[in-house]
């Protein structure tokens, strides 16, 4: 009865207790700011990704915009050459617009309608591998050092023919007079689908996609 009424020792048992509380709460707040800063630190590097993919999506539409026209592409290449565009579109790439007109290579995936195009489109695949440029269409970099370089590919899944011209800026509009007798063509825009790659040169993990439906 002497032995089981010695309560000798229990403070030592109760700070034990409450010792082990305490840890287990201190590792779970260390545990929860460790992964918070880890979420924090993917989603800043995805963020990244993101604008350098949408960033890469202006610069495909100021190519879409010229419709393939070869003085004002090599033009726009040069004013963009910090980026280093490049257009990889094979010459194997062929297709036929409506009235009958053949198209070759980054042309061809620009003007004619995809139910055209031969099987050196890509035809039918979204599919970009950043080691094979015959699935994409153009890449270039942005960023400069001491930045990260991220390179944007892009690519032409998909066109629908439509009736706009290449951009040569006012044309019978704003300035221009009209005749009573002047019929006005309906516009029909051309449609593409767009798929866009953005991934970190030197960590390709870091990496953004985007599927685009853009009417021009």
């Amino acid at each position: 009865m002497k032995l089981l009424k010695n309560e000798k020792g229990i403070a030592l048992a109760m700070i034990l207790v409450l010792s082990a509380i305490a840890l287990a709460i201190m590792a779970g707040l260390i545990y929860l700011i460790t992964t918070g800063t880890q979420i924090s630190g993917m989603q800043k590097r995805y963020k990244t990704a993101l604008e350098a993919g949408t960033g890469g999506a202006d610069v495909t539409y100021q190519f879409i915009a010229l419709r393939g026209e070869p003085s004002d592409t090599t033009a726009l290449k040069n004013a963009l050459s910090a980026i280093s565009p490049t257009i990889t579109t094979a010459d194997s790439c062929t297709g036929t617009n409506n009235s009958g007109v053949p198209f070759t290579g980054f042309e061809a995936k620009l003007n004619t309608p995809s139910t055209t195009w031969s099987s050196g489109c890509d035809k039918d695949s979204m599919a970009i591998t950043p080691g094979n440029s015959n699935t994409y269409d153009m890449r270039f970099d942005l960023g400069t050092s001491p930045y990260p370089t991220y390179r944007v590919f892009a690519k032409i899944v998909d066109t629908v023919e439509g009736n706009s011209a290449s951009e040569t800026g006012l044309i019978k509009g704003g300035v221009v007079a009209t005749n009573t007798g002047e019929v006005t063509v309906t516009s029909r825009p051309y449609l593409y689908t767009i798929e866009v790659d953005a991934e970190n040169r030197d960590n390709p993990s870091e990496r953004s996609k985007l599927s685009i439906l853009y009417q021009y």
